[in-house]
This record gives structure tokens, sequence and C-alpha cells, in this order.
């Protein structure tokens, strides 16, 4: 049984290994966690002791794949609860990450395959992250954005690459939401913005920014 500031760290350690390489500096982890580096260094030792984690002199760690297992548990655990907060309590996607961070730690697998069941065993959390399944396998993050499209090219929205509560507060007022069909009118060199029409709507213009933080599936 890992406690849940464990259980945060692993799962910190993990986003890092997958998005920035294999290997997480001690600095990294402080970072990513909001602490001071000699506390990250304490639990990191902590939870290598534990066979979660393999120490890399001089580099920092990397998951063990019971460390990774752990990790994806906790993740699944949490987009399921996003799932379940915006489908049956009809929560906004930009308020459930600080809810799903609390309900994560639920420790029982019984609930969790329920709940799994419940929803029908969605594949994709409510910002279109995948959701791991029960024996910790995980699909691989989508990785083309609008701004790689052409003036011409029409699209499917997949996924919200960054989750942060202003950012999906734009996406809802400019109407652009999951499975949404986005087509890409022109495409400016002055400022690299985008003309774009969302479901037939009348064009309007997008930012290079939020372009790359919208990952789609070209039609």
């Amino acid at each position: 049984m890992l406690t849940q500031t464990e259980e945060n760290y692993l799962k910190a350690i993990y986003n890092l290994s997958v998005s920035e390489g294999e290997i997480v500096s001690t600095n990294a982890v402080a970072d990513a966690i909001n602490t001071k580096a000699a506390s990250a260094t304490v639990m990191v030792q902590r939870l290598s002791k534990k066979g979660l984690l393999t120490y890399h002199r001089y580099q920092g760690v990397s998951p063990t794949p019971k460390g990774e297992k752990a990790a994806l548990n906790v993740i699944r655990k949490h987009r399921l609860w996003e799932v379940f907060l915006v489908q049956k309590l009809k929560f906004k996607w930009d308020e459930v990450h600080d809810v799903a961070e609390q309900l994560e730690h639920v420790n029982s697998a019984m609930l969790i395959e329920e709940l799994d069941r419940y929803l029908g065993y969605p594949k994709y959390d409510p910002h279109g992250d995948p959701i791991p399944n029960a024996k910790g396998e995980i699909e691989a993050t989508p990785s083309f954005t609008l701004s790689m499209l052409n003036p011409g090219d029409e699209c499917k929205v997949i996924s919200a690459k960054d989750s942060s509560t202003s950012f999906l507060n734009y996406l809802d007022k400019v109407k652009i939401s999951l499975g949404a069909q986005v087509c890409v009118m022109d495409h400016f060199d002055f400022d690299d913005s985008y003309s774009v029409s969302v479901d037939g709507s009348s064009p309007f213009t997008i930012s290079k920014k939020a372009a790359e933080n919208i990952y789609v599936e070209k039609l």
C-alpha cells in the first residue's frame, strides 16, 4: 500500500519520463511536486528502496516496471473519475482536475473496475487523454496538432495538449470541443495565426499557440 504522497511522486516521475526523457532529475521532480530538492531526494530514495524507481548516479531516476504500473494505476483512476464527473455529474472539463486529484487515491480495485464498467469502458478522458486499462496498458498520446494543417484541410479534435483552466475556458468560448470538426480556412504568415471554421461556423481566427495545443485527427 502506497501513501498519497508516494503515489503523487510516482505519477509525476512517470509523466516526466514520458514527456522529457526516460531519466528524470531530482530537481525536475521537486519542481513538479512543488517541493524542495532535499525533500524530493528523500522520497526518491524511499521509492527506490521499495523497488519502484531505479537510481542512475549523477543523472536521476526512472520508474521500474513495478513503479510504472503503480503510476499508471493512479493515472487510470484519475482519468476515470474525470469521465464520471463530466458525464454523470455534469462538471465542465476545466473543473474536474482538482477533484480527480483527490479521488485518484481511493484504494479499492473493485470500486474502480465497477466505475469503469458503469462508464462503458471509456478509452479517453474528457481532455482526450488515453485511459490506461486494468493491465496498465496505455495507448500512445496523439502528436498531430492543428498547427500542422494547411488551408483546406479538415480534422476532428481529439485532445487538448494544454489542460490548464485558462486554455480550456478559451476553447469553450470559441466552441472548440472534443469531436468538433475543424476546417482550416487560411494561415496568416504575419503572426502564424489561423482562420478556422468549427462544425460549419463562420470563420474566426485562432493564434499559433492555440493551434499548437489542439491535437487533431485529419479527415
